[in-house]
């Protein structure tokens, strides 16, 4: 019963996201996987309760399956933010199925007859078929999974390096998918079909609420990053030179020069006295790009400065002078009415959440915690 839920549920999510207006190329390569996951529950369901014996078509197929699922979720997260390799073509990455596939090619068009003998006598005759190609499937897995990993931790960086919030961009369901996969290929590793199998249905569960709860999975309200502009320390031209707009050189004048500490105490000055006069750190959704763009050079060069001058990322710096000026203000007699929230959204904080953790790595205190060491009274504290 539970691996028909796990067909309907993949089925379902899948005709989601081919019917989601705007999809994208995530969106595509999720659904695919979600089809190929149905049918594979499909095949092993077919099996386990003997009604192949009746719908005798699919024998085999279920075989070299697990060579695609890795991939597909490798796909799925390098294309979601935003690092799928421009020089390799995705079918790489499906050549050992496509090869096991056609290793099986002799059995797979036996008549149904056949097929059903060869099932029912443990498939004799394929055995070293088989373990042949069940060779590359367990390091396969965790080739991807570990690269996924590895994507996944570059996101993270991107984030900070680019971002002065995380919400909406943060991606927590991938690592939550990412969690679930490594379980499965424990299972595949030291367990068993049965085990492997029901934790495939608790995945499909897994991606159908999960995928729900992130904004962006099943609408159209996706954030993504752009991995061109991350790479402070490679300053070179992004564009090709002769489709370049000939107004947006001095926009990238440092660009392809290295920045001598006198060219960069003079854009951190800058920048100081931008985020003095222009408050710009109250923008809750301020990024890299938009403060590089003030200053009129590129945001590998911002990058670059912020790193070298202040020893931290942009997300670092920009909370930073968030958590400053909320010292600042919370002490005023006249903010005595309003609660620590309203006033952690009024110096730019988009959430609780993320208040109280940047203000927690900044002072070594929670936001209440610092109002009573500092005998603060506010309106329904939190």
């Amino acid at each position: 019963m539970v691996h028909i839920i796990g067909i309907v549920i993949s089925s379902f999510l899948a005709s989601l996201l081919f019917t989601k207006k705007g999809k994208s190329v995530a969106d595509f390569i999720l659904g695919l996987w979600l089809i190929v996951i149905a049918f594979h529950l499909v095949c092993y369901y077919l099996l386990v309760s003997g009604i192949y014996l009746d719908f005798p078509y699919f024998l085999g197929m279920e075989i070299p399956l697990p060579l695609v699922h890795s991939p597909f979720f490798y796909l799925y997260v390098a294309t979601l933010t935003n690092q799928r390799s421009r020089k390799l073509h995705w079918s790489i990455h499906f050549i050992p199925v496509s090869m096991a596939f056609l290793l099986l090619s002799g059995f797979l068009i036996l008549p149904f007859e056949q097929k059903i003998v060869v099932y029912q006598n443990h498939g004799f005759g394929y055995e070293d078929l088989v373990s042949a190609i069940q060779i590359p499937i367990i390091p396969s897995g965790i080739i991807y999974i570990s690269f996924s990993l590895l994507l996944l931790k570059r996101h993270h960086i991107n984030i900070q390096r680019q971002f002065s919030y995380s919400e909406k961009i943060n991606l927590d369901w991938l690592v939550y998918l990412t969690i679930g996969m490594i379980v499965i290929w424990i299972s595949i590793i030291f367990g068993n079909d049965i085990s492997t199998f029901f934790l495939v249905d608790l995945f499909v569960l897994f991606i159908g609420y999960f995928g729900v709860k992130q904004v962006g999975i099943f609408n159209n309200q996706l954030i993504t990053i752009n991995t061109d502009t991350i790479e402070a320390e490679n300053i070179e031209e992004m564009s090709d030179p002769e489709t370049k707009n000939p107004d947006d050189n001095e926009k990238v004048k440092y660009q392809k020069t290295p920045i001598s500490d006198e060219l960069m105490l003079k854009i951190h000055k800058e920048l100081s006295l931008l985020m003095l006069t222009e408050r710009l750190f109250k923008e809750p959704e301020l990024n890299l790009s938009e403060v590089a763009k003030r200053l009129n050079i590129h945001s590998n060069t911002l990058s670059q400065v912020i790193n070298s001058m202040e020893q931290r990322n942009f997300y670092d710096y920009i909370n930073d002078f968030r958590v400053k000026e909320f010292q600042r203000i919370v002490i005023l007699p006249e903010n005595n009415k309003y609660t620590l929230l309203s006033l952690a959204f009024e110096v730019g904080f988009n959430s609780k959440t993320s208040f109280n953790r940047n203000f927690k790595k900044a002072t070594g205190l929670s936001p209440t915690q610092f109002c009573q060491q500092e005998k603060i009274q506010l309106s329904n504290r939190i």
